[in-house]
This record gives structure tokens, C-alpha cells and sequence, in this order.
């Protein structure tokens, strides 16, 4: 069995790790933090969840486990993860902090200096189905934040592609309220979000823009630029993409969709929808799937593409990499 510890357990990605880690065949729960909620059990925050006891993150028995997944605040996260690798514990973290490739980017992003620069070469960018190559035996995984996985996923197959593509691509994204996370937030409120559909931080403001951009030219190094437009829905979880891409002559689904079933047809997490066919929510929530749908309107191809963001988007997408790191069923807990 391998022992896990989960540092964050009581935040929405925290809660859906351990629901999946106990109902995984191989992975034993060795600990759960949480600063606020230390002494108690994870039944205390969460009714349905089982009576795990919660310890504080620096009482953390490091010698004692195998892995562990990170759901802390960025730079807090950093911070654990190289004391997790002194032990040398694998670490899969779920924050921004080794998603960056530039440490120079991450301050800019994130107002801060990054707290460790040197494992950042090291670090693998966890889009499992574009990195299963380097997961076998990694130390350090950076989970994708939620947006980059609905987003990159679907491109990866027309970038890496020969077909005419001119920019700007546009990603014209929606999510649910829980990837805003559990702390409460004024624009996230009920009685902000019910009965009410918004946009924010449009245009070069949203934090996950320059992880999409760097995974878009590490397919493509002249991929168009990028025009993201994140929206909040009012649902508790979920993610759907709308994305445009435009080519400069006329090419047909016949043409498109090979790229597509070549790349995604034997992956158990992508759900290549008939032509036409647009992909929803209710395609994914609660699972580890990502669907996509293709649909042309001129010249212009229209991508649908949905997550859940607390299972692709997240915990699902790091139980998928622990499992290729540690060599065992790549499904193993997700299905």
C-alpha cells in the first residue's frame, strides 16, 4: 500500500482527495492537516466524510508516508514541498507554485518572490495525457491549475497539428463557484452568485493566463495569442470551455477530428463527443473525465470542452499522476 498525507483536507480539493484516496485500491491515508481545524475530525467540517483526525501541518509524520498532496495557498505550498523532499517523500502539489516554468513569471503572477526556485526545472507539469512520458518516478508533480486543463487539453491536438490556425484563439471560459475555494469571498456569496452569470478578471489580469500560454507554445513555439475570459456560474462545481479557433482557409471536421482520435483514442479520461455534439457539465461532474466537442461555423472551429474542477480540475488529475508516478493502474480510484 502506499501512504499518502494530504496537507489542506478541509478545502473543496482537500475533501474530494480524500474521497477518492479511500475508495483507491492501493493508497492507505496516513494523515490530514488543517490549521483551522486541527484536533478535530474531518467529520466536524464535512457531515459525510469519514472521522479522520486532523493534525496540524508542522505535526506532519513525514517519515511515515510515501506521497503527499499539497491543497495549501501558493508559496505556503513551496515551503512543504521542500521539506516533503528532504524526506524524500514525492510530492504532487495542487497549488501554482511549480506550475511556472520562469521564476521571474511566478513574481510577476504572484507578487512574491518564489520561496524555491531551484526545484522548478525539476518539477513535472502534471497535464498527465501530455506528460505521461516524464511522470514514472517524478519527485515533484505541479497539478494544472482547472482553466489550463479545459483549455490545453483541447488544444494540444490542433497545435501540435499542421492545420492553418491564425489568432487570436479565444478560450471563453465558465466555472462553478467552488473554484474559488472554501474561504468565503464577497463576489461568491449566495446571494451574489444565485440567479446571476458574471465575468471577471477579463483581459491579462486572471492568474492562470500565462500557464496557458506557456503550455500553448511548449505545443506550438508561434501559437497564436490568446484571448481567456473566465465567468462565474452559479453552480457548485464544473468547468466549460468554449474556445475559437480560426483558420485561415477552409478546413473541414473530416480533417480536424483525425488529430483528435489519433492523439486522445485510447485515453481513458477523454471523451471525444460526436461531430456536432457539444459537450456540458453533465458530462463530467464528479468524474475524472474531460469532454470535448467539435463544431464548425465557417472558417472557424468551436471547441467545447468540459471538466469538473475539483476532479480533472484538481484531485481527480492528481491521483492520475500519483498513479503513473508509482507505476499502478492510471484509473486506479477514478473509475
Amino acid at each position: 500500500m502506499i501512504k499518502a498525507g494530504i496537507f489542506g483536507a478541509t478545502g473543496y480539493t482537500g475533501y474530494e482527495l480524500v474521497k477518492i484516496l479511500q475508495r483507491h485500491p492501493q493508497v492507505e491515508i496516513a494523515f490530514a492537516t488543517s490549521q483551522s481545524f486541527a484536533g478535530q475530525t474531518l467529520a466536524a467540517v464535512y457531515p459525510q466524510a469519514p472521522q479522520l483526525p486532523l493534525i496540524l501541518g508542522e505535526e506532519a509524520p513525514l517519515d511515515q508516508v510515501d506521497v503527499v498532496f499539497l491543497c495549501l495557498p501558493h508559496a505556503a505550498a513551496a515551503e512543504t514541498a521542500v521539506l516533503a523532499l528532504n524526506h524524500q517523500v514525492t510530492v504532487i502539489d495542487l497549488s501554482a507554485d511549480f506550475r511556472l516554468k520562469d521564476a521571474d513569471t511566478y513574481a510577476a503572477w504572484y507578487d512574491k518572490a518564489h520561496p524555491a526556485p531551484h526545484l522548478l526545472a525539476d518539477a513535472v507539469y502534471g497535464l498527465t495525457e501530455f506528460a505521461r512520458d516524464q511522470l514514472p518516478g517524478a519527485k515533484l508533480v505541479a497539478t494544472p491549475g482547472c482553466y489550463p486543463t479545459s483549455i490545453l487539453l483541447p488544444l494540444r491536438p490542433l497545435l501540435t497539428a499542421p492545420l492553418p490556425i491564425t489568432g487570436p484563439i479565444i478560450a471563453d471560459s465558465k466555472s462553478g463557484t467552488s473554484g474559488a475555494g472554501r474561504t468565503p469571498k464577497a463576489g461568491t456569496h449566495f446571494i451574489h452568485v444565485h440567479n446571476n452569470f458574471a465575468p471577471y478578471k477579463i483581459g491579462r489580469s486572471h492568474r492562470h493566463l500565462p500557464e496557458i500560454e506557456q503550455g500553448m507554445h511548449w505545443f506550438r513555439a508561434d501559437a497564436p495569442a490568446l484571448i481567456f475570459s473566465p465567468h462565474l456560474l452559479p453552480v457548485d462545481r464544473g468547468i466549460l470551455s468554449t474556445i475559437y479557433v480560426n483558420f485561415s482557409e477552409a478546413v473541414g471536421l473530416d480533417v480536424v477530428r483525425p488529430y483528435f482520435t489519433q492523439m486522445y483514442a485510447n485515453e481513458p479520461f477523454i471523451h471525444l463527443l460526436p461531430d456536432g455534439e457539444l459537450a456540458s457539465l453533465a458530462h463530467v461532474t464528479h468524474s475524472n473525465k474531460c469532454a470535448i466537442g467539435l463544431t464548425l461555423a465557417g472558417n472557424t472551429l468551436v471547441v467545447t470542452s468540459a471538466i469538473d474542477n475539483l476532479v480533472k480540475g484538481a484531485a481527480g488529475q492528481a491521483v492520475q499522476n500519483m498513479n503513473v508516478v508509482f507505476g499502478i493502474e492510471e484509473t486506479a480510484g477514478l473509475i
